[in-house]
């Protein structure tokens, strides 16, 4: 099943909650990423991969925003 008609058969509550779990995880791997390159410990390879991590968080978190988001018609 793919994520545009799994987000479309949760309740708006629920989308609240994963949106708040997305937005939390996105902010952690924010946090990571800085760190690591802060420290200089971890290979250029491990904080690409925390990068492509963090950028399919916000395409999920864009997504579940864009459901919530009721449309109006100006």
């Amino acid at each position: 099943m793919n994520a545009q008609s799994d987000i479309s058969m949760k309740t708006d509550d629920v989308l609240r909650v994963e949106l708040e779990v997305f937005r939390r995880e996105h902010r952690d791997l924010d946090e990571a990423i800085a760190a690591l390159i802060e420290k200089n410990t971890a290979d250029q390879l491990t904080i690409r991969r925390l990068k492509k991590q963090k950028l399919l968080l916000k395409d999920k978190i864009a997504m579940v925003e864009d459901r919530l988001t009721p449309d109006i018609i100006a």
